[in-house]
């Protein structure tokens, strides 16, 4: 339902209501009695009750029956003035003016009701006024014990989100998602049906009320940043970013001094339609409806309504409204992304006719000002790929000189410094000798491609009978340890069990920071669970390096296995589809030897990625058998959507103390700058 609940939707069928705006009210009205003394008793309601027995409310007069008292609406004081200021439209369908009283540049407020009858003040509007208000309630909700332990979630969490809030959701989400889809991955369906793992893990959160901002605004939503990006459709509804899960315009209706409207909230470019347009802060947008992107139904004209009516009534109000723009995929071309793009306003509208010979709605937003870069970021890397436009303080376009079949660019634009200091560029790990487990182990005997399930891939039931990733080689959830098929076993090169054994997939670009020497980011937007490249180096021996410990002092290039890592929950809950938690495999990691990389002399990009107490990148112990002999390699994961040009880092640990005294021990100061951040690292 688009209003969001039942009473905030417009009676079925068309109503002019244009034709209220002629009629002049009466002075005074007097009410008519009946001229039976055995008549019905007269009834006199308020428009939004309470109502007596046998009295129902009609059109507008609609309201929930516990809905609160709007007598008491406590800014019926307050002066109501249009938006401070906005575009005038060149070309416009607009209908005759109305005055709205409480629809502002900010949340809708008092206008508007909450789904579970709450009332929405306007003194919690956008910016510092909503923040200050936030603070003096959040303790109130969550100290009067309304929590849900279930879903971890609180009601207030719920209605207003934040960063934390919007990344748990978000994280809980895909682990979900990928856990459906490696269950349907197992199945043997019919062809042509199409699996939506993604549109059933959505409903089962929204379901469990795992979910966040529900509460529909206009502007910001509280946790989302300009520039995060979105593999689903689901995810922007379940974080209160974009409702609607099928279509393009989300809008809510307010309810002003003489009817209801619809406001425009956000809007979804996807490419469904001919939006377009040379400048990158400028969206042409194409109404919805009229079945303009449908191959299997007949076009029609573009109707003024539902969306449609909530762009033009927005166009009127300068409100502003919420972009997300949907792109192909680098890594997947099937499969889309989504970054949400800010804040816009919409300029003009006007009709036209499409390809289709219709109607069809044009509108034209404006990004506004002040913002930081989203999509521009995106075309500027597309022209560099493309090569129309060079890459400022690029040094090296491939500092792996094709080790690697995909390039890695050196860039620096802070300062004068040419490249790091030299190193042999390898993309595996090198043992030193050979690191034989106790108990032998084999490859699988599969002639042709794995399959999940089957009894007699030895791979497979190493993995608990299932394969570690999804079909397009996502990985599913963290494990002890992951079995890949590896040179040894006789399936296929292209079978699904060698994701961390393709090389790097995802272009990425080493450059130079301010303060914290060389660093890693991507290109590409980088999906949760993707495999992004393996910590190569040497294998050294602990007690060798325990001796050259005085030698390697200022050597950062070392991953130990050995040092304790922050926990983090990034597996999916089985309580959320009836599963046994037998089901759900533990996350701690079990390496049969301490196993140290040494990629001071050699190595490949992961030398790089620097230390984060809040990383984006995580690890995972691979295993896979190489000329009869089985190694461990250490495969870095995307922990959660990585946006393009964003950097790259992972979680260092802290070195064990064999004397039970960390201070025994060189720690470095950490410059991650998160709000978590512990102050050290090593």
């Amino acid at each position: 339902m688009e209003g969001g609940s039942d009473y905030n939707t417009v009676p079925q069928g068309l109503i002019d209501k244009t034709k209220v705006l002629e009629v002049k009210p009466f002075r005074s009205l007097y009410p008519v009695l009946p001229s039976s003394p055995e008549g019905p008793a007269f009834v006199c309601a308020p428009p939004y009750g309470p109502f007596p027995a046998g009295f129902s409310p009609f059109y507008p007069f609609i309201a929930p029956q516990n809905g609160p008292d709007l007598s008491q609406n406590n800014h019926s004081n307050q002066a109501h003035t249009p938006p401070a200021s906005f575009a005038a439209p060149i070309r416009s369908f607009r209908s005759p003016e109305i005055n709205f009283s409480d629809v502002s540049n900010g949340d809708v407020g008092s206008s508007v009701w909450r789904k579970k009858g709450g009332r929405v003040p306007n003194s919690q509007g956008s910016g510092s006024r909503q923040k200050k208000a936030k603070k003096s309630s959040v303790s109130d909700l969550v100290a009067s014990g309304s929590k849900d332990f279930a879903v971890g979630i609180s009601s207030y969490e719920r209605d207003e989100g934040n960063t934390e809030v919007v990344n748990s959701v978000l994280i809980r989400f895909d682990a979900l998602r990928r856990r459906l889809s490696q269950i349907e991955d197992a199945k043997e369906s019919p062809a042509g049906i199409i699996k939506r793992a993604d549109l059933k893990a959505g409903n089962i959160l929204l379901t469990k009320g795992v979910r966040t901002n529900m509460r529909k605004r206009v502007g910001t939503v509280p946790g989302v940043e300009i520039g995060d990006i979105f593999f689903f459709r689901m995810e922007l509804c379940v974080i209160g970013l974009h409702s609607q899960s099928m279509a393009g315009i989300d809008y809510m209706i307010s309810r002003g001094d003489l009817e209801e409207e619809p406001v425009a909230l956000s809007i979804v470019s996807s490419g469904g339609y001919d939006d377009d347009a040379e400048d990158s802060d400028i969206l042409v947008y194409t109404g919805q409806g009229g079945n303009a992107n449908k191959k299997d139904k007949q076009s029609s004209d573009q109707k003024l309504e539902r969306g449609n009516l909530a762009l033009e009534r927005s166009l009127r109000r300068g409100n502003e409204v919420r972009v997300i723009r949907g792109m192909k995929d680098a890594i997947s071309p099937n499969s889309k992304v989504y970054v949400y793009d800010g804040l816009y306003r919409i300029q003009e509208s006007w009709m036209e006719k499409g390809k289709s010979g219709c109607n069809m709605f044009k509108y034209k937003l404006v990004r506004m000002p002040g913002q930081p870069g989203a999509f521009s970021v995106w075309k500027l890397i597309q022209k560099w790929k493309d090569g129309l436009s060079s890459r400022v303080g690029l040094i090296l376009p491939d500092l792996t000189s094709g080790a690697e079949s995909t390039p890695v660019s050196l860039v620096n634009d802070v300062d004068d410094e040419k490249g790091p200091a030299y190193f042999t560029y390898f993309p595996r790990v090198k043992y030193t000798k050979s690191f034989r487990l106790t108990e032998p182990s084999f490859g699988c005997n599969c002639r042709s491609a794995c399959l999940p399930g089957n009894p007699n891939c030895s791979c497979m039931q190493k993995n608990g009978g299932d394969f570690p990733y999804t079909a397009n080689g996502i990985l599913v959830s963290r494990k002890p340890m992951i079995y890949e098929c590896g040179p040894s076993c006789p399936c296929t090169s292209s079978c699904k069990n060698r994701v961390s054994q393709t090389g790097l997939r995802v272009h990425l670009e080493v450059f130079k920071t301010k303060d914290k020497g060389w660093a890693l980011r991507t290109w590409d937007p980088i999906r949760a669970g993707t495999f992004i490249c393996e910590y190569a180096g040497e294998v050294v021996d602990k007690v060798k390096s325990r001796q050259d410990g005085e030698e390697g002092e200022n050597d950062d290039y070392v991953f130990d296995t050995t040092r304790v890592y922050d926990s983090f929950k990034w597996n999916y809950e089985p309580g959320l589809i009836d599963e046994d938690d037998c089901n759900n495999s533990t996350e701690e990691y079990d390496i049969p030897f301490p196993l140290i990389i040494s990629s001071k002399n050699g190595g490949n990009v992961a030398r790089f990625m620097n230390h984060s107490c809040s990383p984006n990148v995580f690890w995972q112990p691979v295993m896979f058998e190489q000329n009869n002999e089985t190694f461990v390699h250490i495969a870095f994961f995307a922990m959660r959507h990585i946006p393009p040009m964003t950097e790259l880092a992972y979680d260092y640990g802290i070195a064990r103390s064999d004397e039970g005294n960390s201070d025994s021990h060189r720690k470095s100061k950490c410059l991650c700058g998160s709000p978590r951040c512990r102050g050290y690292f090593g």
